[in-house]
């Protein structure tokens, strides 16, 4: 009885700070599944470089491969999950991670292959996005309406708290004591682990299953991932937002780091320390954001706090710095301009709730936005940086986000979803072959396992 009443004070209370009681174990699996994803993050070029790859230059090419494959995973992770289930897709992105890191870590880094390394350190890009976006679609899936967006809050601070802060933050202090071979070997380790919690501790949880009509084949369910940004003009218009939600943080990391290191006289690692701060501070708004849109809305979040904040933000964090000369100007400036860009949160929420019957295909289109914006940012550089200057581009880059502040009006919900949000339902109440909302509360039905209860 004594445990009963404290597993129910615990749901209480994890229900209370926005994380559904149901998901808990997938959250905490998540986040250690990233922090070994992340330990690697700080040290891999180099150590490439000097372990088979033979030059700075060709291991950047093995991690521009290892780029490529996880921009498809992060599209194949929706379009995958319509039709197999977010389940099956983790289950594949815990297997690919596992298997190619072991070939990639005893076969090829063991002989110092080039080839190996390009072929074993590629596929496994494929797996945590698999993993963690196949997630993803589960909790937009799994959690009501109402909580979506602090679900996906804490999906973000799991995220981005393992990949890179704390798995990097791992690898400085094991490092010295068991090297860095050894150390990727622990990362195996914790992502393994991580990735058994979460799909053990989720194996009775709703949600997890086929989401598409059974009619519809993997292929058709491919095709439709790309087709839907076309067939439903808001699902594209999110995609959009989505690419100037980091495109311009991006195309910050072209030319900024030699304006504060060498200009402003920051030096390299004061430079450093400035990206460390974009990062923390973006960890912890995703979880407050997130929770805050489910109470002020998550149009006006997105607008005001997400596209008109980091409008301001990214002008503060050019030109203060530029008039004052003094760090801690500009240390404050990357902690708000990481703190703005968490405003764009909600917009996984509307992506899913703008096509409730596909949501894994609308999440694929989100995904495919997000890898846009790596080569986009850089790409708006390179054409305005010689005509206009970094001070141009940096207006270039505010203008941007002041357009995604308008098209927010156009992304509205369709009457399913709306009659989803003002009954407190989940997206999985939703029947997929007849777009009818099946309210269980109101036929006083009872759904085994439902994650939305």
């Amino acid at each position: 009885m004594q445990h009963q009443i404290s597993e129910g004070r615990f749901a209480s209370f994890i229900e209370r700070i926005g994380l559904p009681p149901t998901l808990f174990l997938g959250f905490v699996g998540l986040l250690f599944f990233m922090i070994g994803d992340g330990v690697e993050s700080g040290y891999i070029a180099p150590y490439l470089a000097d372990h088979g790859a033979g030059s700075d230059s060709r291991a950047a090419i093995v991690i521009s491969v290892y780029g490529l494959m996880v921009t498809l995973g992060s599209w194949l992770s929706g379009a995958l999950s319509e039709t197999w289930g977010p389940r099956r897709v983790m289950w594949l992105g815990l297997a690919i991670w596992g298997v190619f890191e072991v070939l990639f870590l005893a076969v090829a880094l063991g002989t110092e292959n080039y080839v190996l390394m390009l072929i074993c350190y590629g596929i496994r890009g494929l797996g945590y996005p698999l993993f963690a976006y196949g997630f993803l679609v589960w909790v937009l899936a799994a959690s009501p309406a109402r909580r979506l967006g602090s679900a996906v809050g804490w999906f973000y601070f799991a995220f981005t708290g393992g990949l890179p802060t704390l798995g990097s933050l791992l690898a400085s202090g094991t490092e010295p004591i068991i090297g860095e071979y050894t150390t990727l070997w622990l990362s195996f380790g914790i992502v393994i682990a991580g990735g058994l919690l979460a799909l053990l501790g989720l194996r009775r949880v709703a949600g997890g299953d086929r989401l598409a009509p059974h009619s519809t084949t993997t292929g058709q369910s491919l095709v439709a991932s790309i087709a839907i940004a076309f067939q439903n003009p808001r699902v594209g218009l999110g995609c959009v937002i989505r690419i100037i939600n980091t495109a311009p943080q991006f195309g910050f990391l072209v030319f900024l780091p030699k304006i504060f290191s060498d200009e402003l006289g920051f030096g390299t690692s004061g430079w450093l320390r400035l990206v460390f701060i974009v990062g923390a501070s973006n960890i912890f708004a995703n979880l407050i954001f997130g929770i805050v849109s489910d109470k002020i809305g998550w149009h006006r979040t997105l607008r005001i706090f997400g596209c008109l904040g980091c409008a301001v933000s990214s002008l503060l964090l050019y030109f203060l710095p530029q008039t004052f000369g003094a760090y801690w100007v500009a240390a404050l400036c990357a902690a708000l301009f990481g703190i703005t860009l968490a405003g764009f949160t909600p917009i996984s929420v509307l992506m899913s709730l703008m096509a409730p019957e596909k949501k894994g295909n609308a999440i694929a289109v989100l995904n495919l936005g997000a890898g846009a914006a790596t080569f986009v940012g850089p790409l708006i550089v390179a054409v305005f940086l010689d005509l206009i200057g970094a001070g141009g581009v940096t207006i270039v880059f505010a203008a941007l986000y002041v357009v995604a502040a308008l098209c927010v009006h156009w992304l509205t919900l369709p009457p399913e979803s709306q009659e989803i949000v003002e009954k407190g339902l989940s997206l999985s109440d939703l029947d997929v072959e007849t777009h009818h909302v099946i309210d269980h509360h109101d036929n006083n039905t009872a759904v085994t396992g439902d994650a939305s209860r």
